[in-house]
């Protein structure tokens, strides 16, 4: 059963955008706060977004402050990464799941950024 289906990767130029969505089943969304993870090449994953079951707190990791935006769908229990001025650095497969005790992961989305 599958329960996170992230899209919206892809390949971009460095200053360029995408818009992440991830489709999550209603056990794992509703009233949990999520989070955006990232798996950089070579690399853990790590979690870089986080955002409130209500919406309304977010947390950013240092490194994308001010060019990423999370927000969520609580009628639909959809998950958004809004990220802007794309670096080289954020070439990663971003993956969406719970922030305390993450479920099984989907299948990610890549998100490939050049120079």
């Amino acid at each position: 059963q599958v329960q996170l289906v992230e899209s919206g990767g892809g390949l971009v130029q460095a200053g360029g955008s995408l818009r992440l969505s991830c489709a999550a089943s209603r056990n794992i969304f509703s009233g949990n706060s999520m989070a955006w993870y990232r798996q950089a090449p070579g690399k853990q994953r790590e979690v870089i977004a986080t955002i409130n079951s209500a919406g309304m707190a977010t947390y950013f990791v240092q490194s994308i402050k001010g060019r990423f935006t999370i927000s969520r769908d609580n009628a639909t229990n959809r998950l958004y990464l809004q990220m802007n001025s794309l670096r080289p650095e954020d070439t990663a497969v971003y993956y969406c799941n719970k922030v305390v005790r993450p479920r099984e992961w989907g299948q990610g989305t890549r998100v490939t950024v050049s120079s």
